[in-house]
């Protein structure tokens, strides 16, 4: 940290509220009149921004004004790139204190080069329909391509806050008014904008607050995007609401020194509070050898809360951070498993602080839907993660395909109501109707209750079914990463139709080997290993490294990898017979 520097303080003399504010403009207000705020970090974890929320709101009405001076109406949209920076910030509130909708989008990925992502933008941009888009210089070239091919307006952030601020009258947004667009992190061909009003996401914000319970000596810490919602819903939005000073590092620098992120959380006073996917728990496990020691250069004993969520939860990962990181006094009870979703605002359950990973095994015959056959085989399990009690106010229903309401136990579609749940999807009628009825959501998610306790299985649509018998993608991909050489994120597995009209799964697996003999040992090796797992023969594909395709927070798009394999744009090794 330089030492002319000093991060915003956890203790403030502002009385603490939790969310319980009309709207999203009315928090910032109530915020700035305190100490507390964000700082942003290098990619060492150094201090080079700290930006209390007074800052923020004088930065954010004078956004505010030059929006409107630019001829931003209320209900305007705004698609603004999110990067992990002050002027983002300020630009996402001045587009609420505009009475307009900010559209946070994604920056660049690694995959699919520039081409890609000006497709990206431009699918998503064509669906916001936003009267103006702003993003960081340093991505100008191919963000201005992506606005001008859809005829949207667009300039730099830097360039923008030249701008003159002419004093104007801000319009007063209401409860029910729109706050914001939220596209998920695997919008690309098809987007939805789930529409989220001020009074969804206040309540929201209350019960991250409730669920977590939020106290005096707790402080952020976060290296999640700003354009996927538990990155800016769960670790910026929340923040401002409920007045918590949060440390900031960038996602790409997270990705490069994912250790920076235990660097921040160790170093900082306070008790820390800080969420990630299960990969970001697997990065740092695996940036830590045996001999390493890490009691040396870490104190985790101040982590309070280590939130799981965005992904399905592997336990076995969280067992190995917790191996990992013993000796720096990491306490495995301060793990909190959780589940959400953009159409949920965000938080839909939460583990109890204290009670941590919780595991049910599952014989695979329930997972399956074929009940075991009555003779000598191996009964074989999966572990299942509990993610928690609802949050407050938010019923969920585990249903059958027909709609009727499953007992404790039974595996079904995962069904939930509530005061966080979204409109509905931006100017998409259809599918609102698809996955709305009489106020509940179909979250396209598969599990199960246990004592008011969510499980969950999978998504609905990744599941495998052949010959009737459901088989779950992460299953398959499971049994590969066990193989030596192989981790989470190298594999991939779907559902595809083979030359003789049957379905069959096919799995992809990244390979680093240049050399032909020891790929073809590796794709017998994989192809006998999801044999024993399926009892199937799959099709088995070896691809470059870097080949699968992740959404815009990290995970592995199944989907995506799918299309590009069946469309020819994934190119297999070739395998000798």
């Amino acid at each position: 940290m330089t030492d002319s520097l000093e991060p915003t303080p956890i203790h403030d003399e502002l009385p603490r509220r939790f969310a319980d504010f009309d709207t999203l403009g009315e928090a910032l207000d109530y915020a700035a009149t305190g100490k507390r705020g964000f700082n942003f970090h290098d990619a060492r974890g150094n201090l080079v921004h700290p930006y209390p929320y007074s800052e923020l709101r004088a930065d954010s009405i004078a956004a505010a004004k030059r929006l409107i001076d630019f001829g931003i109406k209320p209900g305007d949209r705004v698609a603004l790139i999110a990067d992990t920076e002050p002027e983002f910030c300020a630009l996402f509130f001045g587009t609420v204190y505009a009475g307009a909708l900010p559209v946070p989008l994604p920056l660049p990925t690694s995959f699919g080069g520039k081409e890609g992502y000006i497709d990206q933008l431009a699918v998503q941009l064509r669906s916001s329909e936003p009267q103006l888009l702003l993003y960081p210089a340093e991505i100008g070239e191919i963000s201005q391509a992506a606005a001008e091919a859809c005829a949207v307006p667009g300039q730099d952030w830097e360039s923008f806050a030249e701008r003159d601020a002419p004093d104007v009258t801000l319009p007063q947004a209401g409860p029910d008014d729109i706050a914001y667009l939220q596209y998920s992190s695997g919008s690309t061909r098809f987007p939805h904008g789930v529409i989220i009003s001020h009074k969804a996401l206040l309540h929201n914000l209350g019960s991250h607050a409730n669920g977590m319970l939020i106290g005096g000596e707790d402080r952020c810490i976060s290296w999640l995007p700003f354009y996927h919602d538990m990155g800016l819903v769960g670790c910026m939005l929340s923040m401002v609401a409920n007045q918590v000073s949060t440390d900031y590092l960038k996602t790409a620098d997270f990705a490069r020194r994912p250790l920076a992120w235990l660097d921040l959380i160790s170093r900082n006073p306070g008790t820390s509070c800080s969420y990630s996917p299960t990969f970001g728990y697997d990065i740092c496990a695996r940036r830590i050898g045996s001999q390493s020691h890490v009691a040396d250069r870490f104190d985790l004993s101040r982590w309070r809360l280590a939130g799981n969520g965005a992904d399905m939860i592997r336990p076995d990962v969280m067992q190995h951070f917790t191996d990992a990181f013993a000796d720096a006094g990491f306490d495995p009870k301060c793990f909190v498993p959780s589940y959400g979703l953009a159409e949920a605002t965000l938080a839909v359950t939460l583990m109890p602080a204290g009670e941590g990973i919780v595991v049910d095994l599952v014989e695979e015959s329930e997972l399956s839907g074929v009940p075991k056959a009555d003779n000598d085989e191996p009964v074989r399990y999966r572990a299942i993660v509990n993610c928690g009690k609802a949050v407050r106010d938010t019923t969920i229903q585990i249903r059958h395909e027909d709609g009727s309401i499953m007992p404790d136990k039974a595996i079904g579609q995962v069904w939930i109501q509530g005061p966080a749940i979204m409109d509905g999807y931006f100017r998409d009628s259809e599918a609102t109707d698809a996955c709305m009825k009489d106020g509940w959501l179909d979250t396209g998610d598969m599990g199960y209750l246990s004592d008011d306790y969510l499980y969950v299985v999978g998504r609905a649509k990744d599941m495998i079914i052949i010959n009737g018998k459901n088989h779950w993608p992460q299953d398959i991909e499971w049994a590969v990463e066990q193989l030596p050489g192989f981790k989470s994120g190298d594999i991939a597995a779907f559902s595809i139709t083979a030359p003789g009209g049957e379905e069959t799964p096919a799995v992809l697996v990244q390979c680093r080997t240049s050399d032909v003999n020891e790929r073809t040992r590796l794709h017998g090796m994989i192809r006998d290993k999801v044999r024993a797992i399926t009892g199937m023969n799959c099709v088995i594909e070896l691809v470059p490294p870097r080949t699968l395709p992740r959404t815009s927070s990290g995970k592995l798009s199944r989907a995506k990898a799918r299309n590009l394999y069946l469309s020819g744009e994934i190119q297999p090794y070739d395998i000798a017979a």
